[in-house]
């Protein structure tokens, strides 16, 4: 009885330790992020967007600030469009014009304030993806850091601001959503964009198929052994359950 209290509180501990776990990961996890993937130094026409959840439980998302960075300018910015959304652009002039094969650029986007028409929003439990096109990124940098203002329609405002201090590997309570770069490609191509190579595209369906026959022929193989096996075993029972009814037969029949 005892024994079996103690698996009963175990039990319970367990699924409370796992409930805190999942909480502390959903919690940890919901904050504005930006995501551009296989985007290198120096690239054009890059897609770059950034992810907003809702962390009210009550309030919508109403207002999304975004800071771009000044001393790593991205020239060229262009908004994408988003339903029930209106976006408006700020434009900064730079101490040192950025060079480019068209000229100089002396102005660049510093902030786009995107803010939610009557009755829309991102209601609680849902997050909204802001895009924007990066017409070149800076070239000789290793990540890019921006900053995010989120207004809800309560009045609260939450402030991803927050940087790491050099050295520390602990994160922020409010990060600033900062985006990793990969090295620029040494052919000099800097145009943002998923690879197109039909025979990479086809050798992952050419192997996934592969195993998958291997898989099925191992299995039929797997079941007719077992078969085998089964079918010798009836049939030493059987013998065995003949033996024992003719031996008791012919107790019955001795005198």
């Amino acid at each position: 009885m005892q024994t079996r209290r103690r698996l009963g509180a175990l039990t319970m501990t367990l699924i409370g330790l796992a409930g805190v776990g999942t909480l502390w990961a959903t919690t940890a996890s919901a904050h504005v992020t930006v995501t551009a993937p296989g985007v290198s130094a120096g690239a054009s026409d890059a897609s770059i967007t950034f992810r907003v959840p809702d962390e009210s439980s009550k309030a919508s998302t109403v207002g999304v600030k975004l800071q771009l960075p000044t001393d790593k300018p991205i020239a060229g910015v262009l908004v994408a469009p988003m339903t029930g959304w209106s976006a408006t652009v700020k434009q900064t002039k730079l101490t040192t014009p950025v060079k480019t094969d068209d000229g100089d650029i002396t102005e660049v986007v510093s902030e786009i304030d995107w803010k939610a028409d009557t009755g829309a929003g991102i209601k609680p439990g849902f997050f909204g993806q802001f895009t924007i096109l990066a017409g070149k990124l800076p070239d000789g940098v290793t990540s890019l850091t921006f900053k995010a203002i989120q207004n809800y329609s309560d009045g609260t405002t939450v402030s991803w601001i927050e940087e790491a201090a050099p050295g520390s590997t602990a994160q922020p309570e409010h990060p600033a959503p900062t985006l990793e770069l990969t090295a620029a490609d040494p052919s000099g191509s800097s145009t943002a964009g998923p690879p197109s190579s039909t025979a990479s595209s086809d050798a992952p369906t050419a192997t996934a198929t592969s195993t998958a026959a291997a898989a099925s022929n191992s299995a039929s193989k797997g079941a007719a052994s077992t078969g085998i096996v089964l079918g010798a075993l009836g049939i030493v029972l059987g013998g065995g359950a003949l033996f024992v009814t003719l031996a008791r037969g012919r107790r019955h029949q001795a005198p």
